[in-house]
């Protein structure tokens, strides 16, 4: 047990230590000011001590992970106090052929005030859509007729593109190179994390940001 305890401390150092490094360099390069948030992918208090934006992939494994572990628990114990501001930034990456589309329909289903049921059947059921191609179809199984008929008109449009755009060339400022990539920002610091975080770590973590005065 003496151990696992220390393996576990050298585990946070090491992550406490990679989120200093890269948030030395970041912060010297980037402005605290989070432009593009749209308020429909956006959790949380905006007067938050701190602020996380997420950059994810809808078809990406990792992705799923993440948002089916660590930001689940995350809402219930961080966001839903007040602790953290939550922002989901969509990242299609290139190989994955429908992770596009499947970032149109979040969104659209997002301005209806269904963003979380989409995000949440589109991560589930990740390896079927990601075969067949049915989007359409997976997101209709958590809609209504009428609101499966307001998100196919939002799709359709360019509005949605745009967002996603924004959201992929502001996560290339961050140097965001795979998904999903956690880019914290505390206290004008900004700490981006590629990778899955498990909970446990990302809470040690956000107590410390927390402490701090």
């Amino acid at each position: 047990m003496k151990h696992r305890g220390i393996l576990a401390g050298a585990v946070l150092l090491s992550v406490v230590v990679a989120f200093a490094v890269l948030s030395t360099e970041a912060a010297s390069q980037y402005s605290p000011d989070i432009p593009d948030v749209d308020p429909h992918k956006a959790f949380g208090s905006k007067n938050a001590p701190v602020t996380m934006q997420v950059f994810s992939d809808f078809q990406c494994p990792a992705c799923k992970t993440l948002f089916t572990t660590t930001n689940r628990r995350l809402m219930e114990d961080y966001v839903s106090s007040g602790k953290v501001y939550l922002i989901h930034r969509d990242f299609p990456l290139p190989m994955h052929a429908h992770s596009r589309v499947a970032a149109r329909y979040a969104r659209a289903a997002a301005q209806l005030g269904k963003g979380e049921s989409v995000e949440q059947a589109l991560f589930q059921n990740q390896e079927k859509w990601e075969q067949n191609g049915d989007v359409d179809g997976t997101v209709a199984a958590v809609l209504s007729a009428a609101e499966m008929t307001k998100v196919r008109a939002l799709v359709k449009g360019n509005s949605l593109d745009t967002a996603i755009d924004k959201d992929y060339a502001l996560g290339q400022t961050y140097r965001v190179n795979q998904t999903p990539t956690t880019v914290i920002h505390c206290k004008g610091q900004i700490y981006p994390f590629p990778g899955v975080m498990t909970y446990d770590i990302l809470k040690q973590f956000l107590e410390q940001l927390l402490a701090q005065k």
